[in-house]
């Protein structure tokens, strides 16, 4: 007797903003439900383990509140009316608004705009066909990651490292800058299998006791934006003490005699007073790392998230070359591995028609893009049209306010593609329902690991909702569009893309689940020399030419330090906002996904701000108080949490809530600015001065 097709176990790779991509097994119930997703055991860093809101995804496919019918806006912006229309009537509309708009203005009027709901490189960066084909609008990407990879890039030439697998081969675990038990569990299971198994130290560096910290052996807790005077206090201690590697310095380091000479006044002292920790902790981490050079930094996305998050970055990075840590298996320092792939997406995103005289604006900036500054639109015409997909910039992008009133302008024509009615949505003129990963054929790569992991449609979509790439196709008939790429499929795209970069076929591919692509050691740890022209790791880098994305120097680039040092620019508290917050991120939500899920609703309970008791009680304030909390660019209500885990001055909000969850409507990002940061720009999201005063009834 032939088994019944149901229950039965399906394999994809989580879609999600986050480093780790993990492989997963989904339990398939029927043509359409899906059960329990678990990690896959026979993936070597996924090794059965997800995060909670992923096992749950179930919550999130089958909520009642997903959308699932085209719609078109009825009556004034904001006022959540709405009729269903079908799909053919909502392309049509859309194609005509565009084309309307572009008679008018030019076609840079239009602006794409999208980023990271789905990592999937077929169903994301397909919006890119119409973009190119159509001259509309680029987009620089600068809400996420350039600081990050601009500051290890500095240093290393290249975004790769050792293979991330090797922290359980470490002696001293280093977990600086990303609370890896709410944003990157694998990091943690590698921690502590290096532990178990060699009886590794782990210490976790972060701006207030995470549960990373609570797991750590040694916890650094220090002020926001001071991570680099700790570094530098580090490694004048490795020099100072004999721990420097002085053979590998003098061989793969660009200015090693130079960078020891600037070091000499970068003592545990004068970094105590930067940072808030205590000269002893100072020198016992430096300690700890001296006597064990087979450390592994893996370094995060979090603490760069600073006005000086790219200095932060490459002073922390620079810390493996002083110990000469690279040379170790479980030794080095590691961020991304985003460039041991080599994929060619010229059909996925028609980089073959791309015009390099078509503006490219800064995504950060869609508030005053939207309020027609001038420098924000490059001089160009006004944005009059919007396709909006994979992110929600009314809840996520910095300064809400400006952002919420462009979207709000009555010239301005938004279609936003998405799985529930956003704050984003809500502002929009058409909204249509998306499909969910499980429910589309997709390819995604991992940023934290080393593997390209396959995902198929498991399960049918409900009847009208539609992939991106299908609206992408859609909107191409509809506005005259030919190119090879439209007349693919997603799987069609995976296999063409697949056999460009040699790695075979999709057939292959999907009966193997995933590709391990980690190069070999000696490439991962720069044996043979680091990723620029003489081999050297840069010290003492040109910032106006690191090989990261970028969209040429900007900001006060010029004034950044020469060598690793704590560079003094972060907005500063003063007697009108005494305190510093940092927007960090929840366990259970993932920027502002899940936040509709109701098993991450009841662990997160309410939007809130974790305040020192010090503190606290200087404002008369108590455990669960109504609080107000603002600067120049907005105000928001939300409640206290007394938390002596951080410093004083020091204020943490977790997770990015959906606006209507907070007293006034307005959410944490209102809190958060857009200013430009040097030297290839990005949002310094935990970067931010505030006033808070209890709320009297």
């Amino acid at each position: 007797m032939d088994s019944p097709l149901f229950p039965r176990t399906g394999h994809s790779a989580c879609p999600h903003d986050c480093p780790s991509t993990c492989a997963l097994d989904v339990e398939i119930l029927g043509p359409d439900k899906i059960g329990r997703v678990r990690g896959s055991k026979d993936n070597s860093y996924t090794a059965g383990v997800i995060c909670a809101k992923v096992a749950k995804y179930a919550e999130r496919i089958h909520h009642p509140d997903r959308l699932l019918q085209p719609l078109r806006r009825k009556g004034n912006k904001g006022d959540n009316n709405w009729q269903e229309i079908s799909w053919d009537a909502a392309l049509d509309e859309i194609a005509e608004q565009f084309l309307k708009r572009e008679a008018k203005y030019g076609s840079e009027t239009i602006w794409p705009y999208f980023f990271a709901g789905t990592m999937g490189l077929v169903q994301r960066d397909g919006i890119h066909r119409l973009r190119h084909l159509k001259n509309y609008s680029g987009q620089f990407d600068t809400v996420c990651t350039n600081m990050a990879w601009t500051g290890y890039i500095a240093g290393t030439g290249a975004l790769r490292g050792p293979d991330p697998r090797e922290i359980a081969d470490a002696d001293v675990v280093v977990i600086w800058g990303t609370n890896a038990v709410n944003t990157q569990v694998n990091v943690m299971t590698l921690a502590m299998k290096a532990r178990k198994s060699r009886g590794a130290r782990i210490v976790a560096i972060d701006i207030y006791q995470t549960g990373t910290m609570d797991q750590a052996d040694m916890s650094l807790c220090l002020k926001p934006g001071s991570d680099g005077a700790l570094a530098c206090a580090v490694m004048h201690v490795l020099f100072r003490d004999g721990y420097a590697d002085r053979d590998y310095l003098n061989k793969f380091t660009d200015a090693p005699i130079e960078f020891e000479h600037h070091l000499l006044t970068k003592t545990p002292a004068w970094a105590a007073e930067i940072t808030g920790l205590s000269i002893s902790q100072i020198e016992s981490f430096a300690k700890l790392m001296g006597e064990n050079p087979r450390t592994f930094l893996r370094l995060g996305y979090g603490f760069t998230r600073q006005r000086n998050g790219v200095v932060n970055m490459h002073a922390a990075c620079s810390i493996a070359s002083v110990l000469g840590a690279w040379k170790y298996k479980g030794g080095g320092a590691f961020h991304n591995n985003g460039a041991i792939y080599n994929l060619d997406k010229t059909m996925i995103e028609a980089t073959d028609a791309k015009n390099t005289d078509v503006r490219i604006l800064d995504q950060s900036a869609i508030g005053a893009v939207l309020e027609g500054d001038s420098e924000a639109l490059l001089g160009g015409p006004p944005v009059t049209g919007m396709l909006i997909q994979n992110t929600n910039p009314a809840s996520i992008a910095p300064e809400q306010i400006r952002v919420k009133k462009g979207l709000l302008r009555d010239d301005l024509f938004v279609c936003v593609h998405e799985h529930f009615m956003t704050e984003t949505a809500q502002l929009a003129d058409i909204v249509l329902p998306a499909t969910m990963f499980m429910e589309h054929d997709d390819i995604y790569k991992g940023g934290g690991h080393q593997y390209l992991i396959y995902g198929p449609r498991l399960v049918e979509p409900p009847e009208n909702c539609r992939s991106n790439h299908q609206v992408y196709d859609g909107l191409a008939k509809r506005l005259g569009l030919t190119h090879s790429g439209f007349s693919m499929s997603p799987n069609e795209h995976i296999d063409w893309m697949l056999q460009k970069g040699g790695y075979g076929n999709l057939e292959n591919f999907s009966n193997e689940k995933w590709i391990d692509c980690q190069p070999d050691f000696d490439h991962a740890h720069y044996v043979n020399g680091f990723a620029y022209d003489d081999g050297k790791f840069r010290f003492k880098p040109d910032w106006s030419t690191i090989p990261a994305p970028n969209n040429g120097p900007m900001g006060p680039w010029q004034d950044m330090p020469e060598f690793p040092d704590y560079w003094d620019v972060n907005e500063k508290a003063d007697d009108k906002h005494p305190f510093r917050l940092a927007t960090s991120p929840a366990r259970s939500f993932l920027n502002s996904s899940f936040n509709q899920s109701p098993g991450s609703l009841k662990r997160e309970q309410r939007p809130s701000v974790r305040i020192h008791s010090t503190d606290a009680e200087k404002l008369g304030i108590k455990d669960g108080d109504l609080l107000e909390m603002g600067n120049e660019r907005g105000v928001v209500r939300l409640h206290a949490t007394i938390f002596d885990g951080l410093q004083t001055g020091v204020v943490i909000s977790e997770g990015i809530w959906a606006n209507k969850y907070f007293a006034n409507d307005a959410g944490i990002n209102s809190l958060t600015s857009a200013t430009i940061v040097a030297p290839y720009g990005g949002t310094a999201y935990h970067d931010n001065k505030v006033w808070i005063r209890p709320v009297i009834d």
